[in-house]
């Protein structure tokens, strides 16, 4: 008799996690039992393509990762490369499609926060925002409305912030009608001299939960992320974050403060699979345990049972491991900037992920099961290239039409060189995309050098903290000058 004819959970329910049958008897044979309610959502958030890469990771790992100026690689919240002259400079880019199409304005605003708590997690200041984004026909209602909202978002998020959004791009194209691409990429200066790296170590040192409340929005926001966009993928409207910029520039600087005490052994980000994710991946990368009590945890919603705990991708959260004896330092700092701060865990010494609820453990799974050793999928590749492809191939100069100074002939009609500059012109992937980027605040922070409009790239001044500290000051008001 198989696992799944013997589980608690009917297939229907296995599935809506986002587990396949074979890997639901994987789970089986890794717990040597079958898990319960909140170990099956672990699974399902932690195993999706959003959180492991499962299917992509073969072809990701193809990409060169290492060079002499490489700091961090892969792995960890945001690369990290040396500028020279003692800068380092910190980067990251990630999508938001699903989110975006279901719920374009906060899909792409979390997007932006996302992204920019994956670069202060790291002790870096953020500097810059760029996005890259597609969508389909413009004459569509339905793109109209993503398109606005997708831009509506960035905007909101970042210029509330306060980084500057300082490039992108636009395409327009029917292939990516109703599901469209919103990439979003960070850029930031560090300003701790030690580089904040994910792996949780030392034994009974204090786990310490900060930010803000969790509630129930963002629910299994991993794995709708990875699920097919279907009709119905509207009904996914709660997998949607929602993100609040005013309170992640408070924590941008409670973390900087922080970071900058040297008390903090270790941070990451609460972002896709909330808690799950934080505590399993902080312990794998660590080859310790965590001990995480959800009792501790501050809420915003009444009621919420471990599935919900864990599965939360409440926004602008974060989980720090402290010196022990240190992490009342640590409390006041998030305490005076308006945040929530408490000790939620410990690091243990049993490499396993422990989550404790009302006295109970509410799951026990082993860390390296949920962040390291997932699922890997080597999917057939193409032998031969997609007819498309071939169509498009064909094409040679000799297949436009005849030309003259005239003009063009275009379905037998002769149209001037003046109606085709203009028709080019009017093409939504072409054309200005002034009303884009005017919606972006793409001068703050006063180090954006080149601006949007002003030709193929931005340039962004790097100014060193040390530097700006040195600076004269200014004479008062008034008083000469």
């Amino acid at each position: 008799m198989s696992p799944i004819s013997e589980s608690p959970f009917s297939p229907e329910e296995i599935a809506s996690e986002g587990i396949k049958p074979q890997e639901y008897e994987d789970i089986v044979r890794r717990l040597n039992r079958h898990p319960n309610k909140a170990e099956l959502g672990m699974f399902g958030v932690m195993w999706s393509e959003h959180c492991c890469y499962k299917n992509s990771r073969p072809l990701l790992k193809q990409f060169p990762t290492e060079g002499d100026r490489i700091l961090v690689g892969p792995g960890e919240n945001a690369g990290v490369i040396d500028l020279g002259n003692g800068l380092q400079l910190a980067f990251k880019i990630e999508s938001h499609n699903h989110p975006s199409a279901v719920e374009p304005f906060q899909g792409a605003a979390t997007g932006v926060g996302g992204i920019l708590r994956d670069i202060f997690t790291m002790g870096a200041r953020p500097i810059a925002l760029l996005n890259s984004l597609r969508f389909g026909n413009l004459d569509d209602a339905k793109t109209q409305r993503l398109f606005k909202g997708v831009v509506s978002g960035i905007s909101h998020y970042g210029n509330c912030i306060g980084v500057p959004t300082v490039g992108g791009e636009v395409y327009f194209d029917p292939a990516y009608a109703g599901n469209p691409l919103v990439n979003v990429m960070a850029l930031g200066l560090m300003e701790n001299q030690e580089i904040v790296k994910s792996g949780a170590s030392g034994i009974g040192n204090p786990v310490l939960y900060v930010g803000s409340t969790t509630g129930r929005d963002g629910m299994g926001g991993a794995s709708f992320a990875s699920a097919e966009l279907t009709d119905k993928s509207m009904d996914d409207r709660p997998a949607v974050q929602v993100g609040d910029p005013f309170l992640e520039k408070s924590l941008i600087e409670a973390c900087l403060e922080a970071f900058k005490t040297g008390a903090v052994v270790a941070a990451q980000d609460m972002g896709a699979a909330g808690i799950t994710c934080s505590t399993s991946e902080m312990a794998a990368k660590g080859g310790v345990g965590i001990e995480f009590d959800l009792d501790k945890v501050p809420v915003r919603e009444s009621g919420m049972i471990p599935y919900e705990y864990l599965l939360s991708e409440s926004q602008e959260r974060m989980l720090f491991v402290a010196e022990k004896g240190r992490e009342q330092e640590l409390i006041d700092i998030f305490h005076r900037w308006g945040l929530q701060a408490v000790v939620a865990g410990t690091v243990i010494e049993e490499p396993i992920v422990r989550i404790l609820f009302k006295g109970e453990i509410a799951a026990e799974i082993t860390a390296t099961a949920l962040a390291d050793n997932t699922p890997i999928y080597h999917r057939e590749l193409l032998t031969e290239p997609p007819e498309y492809a071939i169509k498009a191939w064909e094409w040679t100069a000799d297949s436009l039409p005849e030309s003259t100074v005239a003009g063009i002939e275009i379905d037998g009609n002769l149209q001037n060189w003046n109606q085709i500059l203009l028709q080019l012109l009017d093409t939504p992937t072409i054309a200005s995309k002034r009303w884009v980027y005017r919606q972006y605040d793409h001068q703050v922070q006063n180090n954006t050098v080149v601006l949007p409009g002003g030709a193929d790239a931005a340039v962004v001044r790097l100014r060193p903290v040390e530097a700006c500290q040195e600076e004269p000051p200014q004479p008062p008001l008034g008083k000469g000058g």
